[in-house]
């Protein structure tokens, strides 16, 4: 379906058009209208699908269509999001479709000065993005009044209610005085989350949910390729080699692992960056414009850049690690196969990972496929120049400075 069908404002649907956004996809075209009324909705929909766009378009239509002058006349939107990463996304995203129109977004998060940020707000915004720490600073410094918010958002709601950020939503409702319409949008939500989203909107609230019985998109192959832990880094090397035209994103549990992945690929002269919470905001904003930008095609990210990230044109990710969390599986095999593109995603499995590798495809209902490596395919692969220290190496070196540490103390 077009989007003028919606009845949207000649300057959005403009900017629709200039953004490459001329049909509807599943969750926009259900989605769309029940906002447009001021229904509170709850939506659950495939990574990659649109779903940013899905609330974006019909609250900037709104607030486009009822403004006299450009002159903000209060925050009418917030939209909270759990990373830094995402608030910048989303208000990327808002900014494009706000373009020639009356509207005025803003999207704030921590790890940088804020000083710039209270410079934009006192000039007057309409929509707001922002992460919860950063937010609640600027409140408590009178920067930010809430009080005339018409809609509030939460996306990745799954993942902001599993991070305890329920009273911070609660104290956030508390102080928005009118009556408001509430959007949940995610790509998996548990029981549990379900619940408590519910207790967060109006009795009658729209359930949209789009392809339940599978939440991984069709435009993704998945395999699985049974390696073990101390050889990893060996596959992946061979892996990327073999791919070289490819763009990777590659997921491993902890921040310590990203940069030993990443020496064992300096090792194999494979270029890589890294993303993680161990990084400031300014080096992670760097990390994220260059592997956008294509200067290097290889990223190892933990969760935290799982969530929602848009990236153009990422052709494969890897799960170095299985997560601990299967949902986290969808968010991240979703950075590949976004929109109408096809994607590859492949997870090493080692012995020991096992179980979460069947939580996987529990949640998924199926197997996922496996890539056979023959005995004497593997000990060719493993045979290769060492790329680093093996993980029983690694255990024994951190015991050995952690006892070292305590010694000088």
């Amino acid at each position: 379906m077009k989007f003028e069908k919606f009845h949207l404002s000649e300057d959005l649907v403009r900017n629709l058009n200039d953004n490459g956004f001329f049909r509807t996809t599943d969750i926009q075209y259900k989605a769309i209208p029940s906002i447009m009324k001021g229904e509170d909705v709850l939506a659950i929909a495939q990574t990659g699908t649109g779903k940013t766009a899905a609330f974006a378009i019909p609250i900037i239509n709104e607030i486009h269509s009822n403004k006299s002058s450009k002159r903000s006349l209060g925050i009418k939107c917030l939209v909270m999001v759990p990373t830094r990463e995402l608030a910048q996304q989303i208000g990327e995203v808002f900014n494009r479709l706000s373009k020639h129109t009356k509207v005025k977004p803003f999207a704030v998060f921590g790890g940088v000065e804020q000083d710039a940020q209270i410079k934009k707000l006192e000039d007057g915004i309409d929509i707001l993005i922002a992460t919860p720490g950063r937010m609640f600073d600027l409140i408590s410094q009178g920067f930010i009044d809430i009080s005339h918010i018409e809609t509030l958002v939460l996306d990745e709601a799954d993942h902001m209610l599993d991070l305890g950020f329920i009273e911070d939503i609660e104290s956030i409702k508390r102080k928005i005085t009118r009556r408001h319409q509430t959007l949940f949008f995610s790509a998996t939500i548990n029981p549990e989350i379900k619940k408590l989203a519910f207790s967060q909107v109006r009795s009658n609230a729209i359930r949209i949910q789009v392809s339940p019985e599978d939440p991984v998109s069709k435009n993704v192959a998945h395999f699985v390729m049974f390696v073990e832990m101390d050889d990893k880094r060996f596959f992946l090397a061979e892996y990327l080699k073999q791919n070289e035209e490819g763009k990777f994103i590659i997921f491993v549990r902890t921040r310590v692992r990203a940069e030993r992945v990443a020496k064992a690929l300096e090792r194999a002269e494979i270029q890589s960056l890294t993303i993680h919470g161990g990084n400031d905001q300014a080096d992670r904003a760097e990390v994220m414009k260059a592997f956008r930008n294509g200067d290097c095609k290889v990223l190892i990210a933990t969760d935290v850049s799982a969530r929602g990230i848009d990236i153009p044109d990422v052709t494969h990710v890897i799960n170095y690690d299985l997560p601990e969390k299967p949902e986290n599986y969808v968010h991240r095999i979703g950075r590949t196969g976004r929109g109408f593109n096809k994607g590859i995603a492949v997870s090493f499995c080692s012995q020991e990972e096992k179980p979460l590798l069947e939580d996987v495809e529990t949640l998924l209902t199926k197997k996922i496929e496996e890539i056979k490596v023959s005995k004497n395919s593997y000990q060719a692969i493993v045979a290769q120049p060492d790329l680093g220290l093996s993980l029983q190496e690694m255990v024994l070196a951190e015991e050995a400075r952690f006892s070292k540490g305590k010694k000088k103390k």
